[in-house]
């Protein structure tokens, strides 16, 4: 019995992230690199409460995301994302929502990111492809990285009944329509950082109109 109870926890961990350490309730899908030319940083992905928020170091890309945190009908998402060493690559990081499966093959969200060029993009990510919603669009109103590689800026999505807002401290950058690949905004949310990368994540969550 006890060789068999053993044999579970082993199969159980074997669909486990290795080296991911996040904070109890919080899970974590890592993303591993697939281009030689970009490749992943050694390490472990890790996930740390901070002050009033959390600090994310992402050797390899990862999504983050609580179980418990769910948002249906109209709604706005929002974090402050601090960039705390640039990481050399054109590396992307921000919000996830209306997520699904978000553990398993047949994952579904929608992601809203900025990276260090002053760009953003807008995609939905299905299994183990992508689609695009807005490719890359540089804004003046993303803070690029200062001499010492940092910068911060707040991301907020704004969920309505027929259509989406997207806005980067204070400016929308874009609205687009409740429909298509943008449809679906009921589920999961949480955070997604790409490789490279380390974050810090204050003031994020949900609220309501």
């Amino acid at each position: 019995m006890k060789r068999h109870i053993a044999l579970v926890v082993l199969a159980l961990c074997a669909f486990a992230p290795a080296f991911a350490q996040v904070p109890r309730g919080w899970m974590v899908r890592i993303d591993r690199s697939t281009t030689g030319s970009d490749p992943d940083a050694p390490g472990g992905v890790k996930m740390a409460p901070l002050g009033a928020g959390f600090r994310v170091s992402a050797p390899q890309a990862a999504v983050f995301w609580n179980p418990a945190n769910t948002a249906s009908g109209s709604y706005s998402l929002k974090g402050t994302f601090t960039l705390i060493k640039s990481s050399g690559y054109l590396e992307y990081y921000g919000l996830i929502f209306g997520g699904s499966d978000l553990g398993a093959a047949g994952q579904d969200y929608l992601y809203f990111v900025i990276t260090d060029d002053g760009t953003w993009l807008l995609k939905r990510r299905k299994g183990a492809t992508t689609e695009e919603i807005s490719d890359k669009t540089p804004s003046p109103a993303i803070k690029k990285p200062d001499t010492a590689g940092t910068c911060t800026n707040v991301l907020e999505v704004g969920v309505m009944t027929d259509r989406l807002d997207f806005v980067i401290n204070g400016t929308v950058v874009k609205t687009v329509p409740k429909s298509g690949e943008a449809a679906k905004t009921d589920g999961f949310y949480g955070l997604r950082i790409n490789h490279h990368l380390e974050v810090q994540v204050d003031g994020f969550g949900v609220s309501k109109p």
